[in-house]
């Protein structure tokens, strides 16, 4: 989407898979479905500790561009 739109969430699913606890938290996200309106994103969050990454949430969403600001 064009930088000056306004974006609104037309749905989102999120799967909490574990207990969110380490030293750093990192998030992921990539477009699986771009649109002239509607886009499908995914995301994933990891809670880490030393070398050791824990896939904790996902989530799932479809994005409108509503207009410009």
């Amino acid at each position: 989407m064009e930088p000056d739109f306004r974006v609104l969430t037309v749905e989102l699913k999120v799967n909490l898979l574990s207990v969110a606890s380490g030293e750093r938290l990192l998030a992921r996200g990539q477009v699986m479905r771009p649109g002239r309106t509607l886009t499908v994103c995914r995301g994933d969050a990891y809670a880490g500790r030393g070398e050791e990454e824990r896939h904790v949430a996902t989530i799932l969403t479809t994005m409108i561009a509503v207009g410009k600001v």
